[in-house]
C-alpha cells in the first residue's frame, strides 16, 4: 500500500470513545502519529513489530507456526514518557482504528453497569478490525482482587478477563494495549499467557530525544538562539512531560516580564536554565519504587530492564 493510500485510509478511520455525559459512544479523527514520529525506543518499536505489525504484514510465516494477529501488550514505565503516544503511533503504524478506554468513562453507579460498558468498548473494538483497543492507567482497573474490599471493583476485574479471552474466540485483529506505571500492583490473572504477558518498558527519553522534545515545545515562541543540546544535557532522566514543564514555566516568567514592559520578550538559554534550577526529574522516585520491587519481589525477573537500566544509566 503506497504512502498516498494509508494516509488516504487514515483520514476514514475513527476513535470511539464515551461522552462521559451522556455515556454514549461518540466519533472523532484517528491519530495521524506513526513509529517515524516516535524518537528512539529502537528496541520497542522492534519487539512492538514482531507482535503485532509483521503478522498482519507476512501472516504466512507466522501461521506456520500456529501465531495469530493480534493479542495484548503492557506498557510500563515512569509518568510522562509517551505510553499513550506510542499506542497511538502503533494505531498508525497498522493503519487500524484506535478506542481509547479510561476508567472514569466506564464507572457507572449501577451494579453491573460498569461491566456492561467495558463490554460494549470491547465489541464495539470487535466491529472495527484491525483496531487497537488502548487501556490507560490499567492498574486502576485491573487491579489486584485480593486487595480490593468492595465486591462490584472484584466484578470488573472478572469482566476484563472475560472479555480479553474473548479475543481469541471473536477477533484476531484486535490489538489490547494496556499501560500503567505500576505493574506490579495488577491481578496475576491479567498476566497470564494470553493477556498482558508481553511487558515493555518505556525508559525516559535519551538526550538526543530530550534535545528534540525541548525544540517541539519551544517551537513557534518568541526566542533567540537557543542552545537546547546544553539544555537537553543538563535534564538527564527527565521525563517529557517534565521537559514540557520546564519550556513553560521559562514561557511564564518572560510573559510576565513582557506584560510588565510592555514589549514582547523573547526566551532565552538564561532563562531556560533559571526554570530549570526549580525542577526534578519526577522519574527519580518512581525508580526508586520500582528498584525495591524489581530487587525483592520480582520472582520471574520481569522487571530485570529496570534494574539494568537504572545500572546503565546511574540513576540515584
Amino acid at each position: 500500500m503506497s504512502s498516498k493510500d494509508k494516509n488516504e485510509k487514515r483520514k476514514n478511520l475513527k476513535v470511539i470513545q464515551f461522552d462521559k455525559d451522556k455515556n454514549t459512544l461518540i466519533e472523532s479523527s484517528q491519530p495521524k502519529e506513526t513509529f517515524e514520529d516516535v524518537g528512539g525506543l529502537d528496541e520497542v518499536k522492534k519487539k512492538i513489530k514482531m507482535s503485532f505489525i509483521l503478522p498482519l504484514q507476512q501472516p504466512e510465516f507466522f501461521q506456520a507456526y500456529g501465531k495469530e494477529a493480534g493479542g495484548s501488550l503492557l506498557l510500563y514505565g515512569p509518568p510522562g514518557c509517551g505510553k499513550t503516544y506510542l499506542a497511538k503511533a502503533i494505531a498508525g503504524e497498522i493503519d487500524a482504528n484506535f478506542v481509547h478506554l479510561e476508567l472514569q468513562a466506564i464507572l457507572s453507579m449501577y451494579v453491573g453497569q460498569s461491566e456492561h460498558n467495558l463490554h460494549d468498548v470491547f465489541e464495539k473494538a470487535r466491529e472495527q478490525k484491525p483496531c487497537v483497543l488502548f487501556i490507560d492507567e490499567l492498574d486502576a482497573l485491573g487491579g489486584n482482587r485480593h486487595n480490593m474490599r468492595q465486591h462490584h471493583e472484584r466484578m470488573l476485574v472478572n469482566q476484563l478477563l472475560i472479555e480479553l479471552d474473548g479475543l481469541h474466540s471473536f477477533n484476531e485483529q484486535v490489538y489490547v494495549i494496556g499501560a500503567t506505571n505500576t505493574p506490579w500492583y495488577l491481578d496475576p490473572a491479567l498476566r497470564r499467557p494470553g493477556r498482558f504477558n508481553h511487558l515493555v518498558f518505556i525508559p525516559p527519553p535519551t538526550l538526543e530525544e530530550r534535545e528534540t522534545i525541548l525544540s517541539l515545545k519551544a517551537q513557534g515562541k518568541p526566542q533567540e538562539s537557543l542552545n537546547l543540546n546544553k539544555l537537553a544535557k543538563k535534564t538527564n532522566h527527565f521525563s517529557g512531560a517534565d521537559l514540557g514543564q520546564v519550556i513553560q514555566d521559562a514561557i511564564d516568567v518572560v510573559l510576565q516580564k513582557s506584560l510588565e514592559v510592555g514589549e514582547l520578550l523573547p526566551l532565552t538559554n538564561d532563562s531556560l536554565l533559571k526554570a530549570l534550577k526549580g525542577r526534578k526529574p519526577t522519574t527519580l522516585e518512581w525508580f526508586s519504587s520500582a528498584k525495591n520491587y524489581a530487587t525483592f519481589s520480582d520472582v520471574n525477573k520481569d522487571y530485570q530492564q529496570v534494574l539494568d537500566y537504572i545500572h546503565e544509566n546511574k540513576v540515584k
